[in-house]
């Protein structure tokens, strides 16, 4: 697809086009298969632990939208897949450096050029994301979205680092939860129950 036909299909909002740039899901599920997997969230607290070690010695490292590291003993280093509903900076880009970038966004029209021609690109299927919105009753945050994803395959363990459910407030921003449109009481529920169900999920 060229880029004036990116741009068509993303003002249009032709979900058939804009698919045909992504790899299909059932890969992004393959890759996943036998993996343990640290999925870093943005939670402030995350910066007062000394997580950084185990995180980086997941096999796959995910992390979320502008991904802040302040340091390497609390939040790792590594970047493999990078979990965007929002757009990166060329500089915010260079330094995470992920080889496969998520666009879980339902809104479309955010997604810009680098991001879809990017390696590995990946674009979650707006009836994923309906389908969580109305189990949760809110719309999900980005961190929900790949919880749902992950659990879904057949991965070998799912470490949460900086899921505190913005009791710390996000360290990427200063909003409250009050000011954004999430139900982070009701994600929280929602993790509990799924870790009680599926073992291999774990929230530190």
């Amino acid at each position: 697809m060229t880029r004036l036909g990116f741009l068509l299909a993303r003002t249009l909002r032709n979900e058939t086009a804009l698919q045909r740039l992504s790899v299909p899901q059932s890969e992004l599920l393959t890759a996943l298969r036998g993996k343990s997997v640290a999925l870093v969230g943005n939670a402030r607290a995350l910066a007062e632990t000394d997580h950084g070690a185990r995180i980086d010695a997941a096999d796959l490292v995910i992390r979320i939208n502008r991904a802040p590291m302040p340091q390497p003993a609390s939040h790792g280093t590594r970047t493999d897949w990078l979990a965007l509903a929002v757009r990166l900076s060329g500089a915010d880009r260079a330094r995470i450096a992920p080889s496969c970038t998520l666009w879980m966004s339902p809104k479309r029209k955010r997604l810009d050029w680098s991001t879809a021609t990017s390696p590995g690109f990946y674009l979650h299927p707006l009836a994923d994301y309906q389908a969580l919105n109305a189990r949760l009753g809110a719309p999900p945050t980005t961190g929900a979205m790949m919880i749902d994803l992950i659990a879904r395959s057949q991965m070998a363990r799912l470490e949460l680092f900086g899921f505190d459910f913005f009791a710390s407030l996000s360290l990427s921003g200063r909003r409250t939860a009050q000011e954004v449109p999430h139900d982070f009481k009701g994600e929280s529920e929602w993790v509990q129950e799924l870790m009680l169900a599926d073992r291999r999920i774990i929230r530190h």
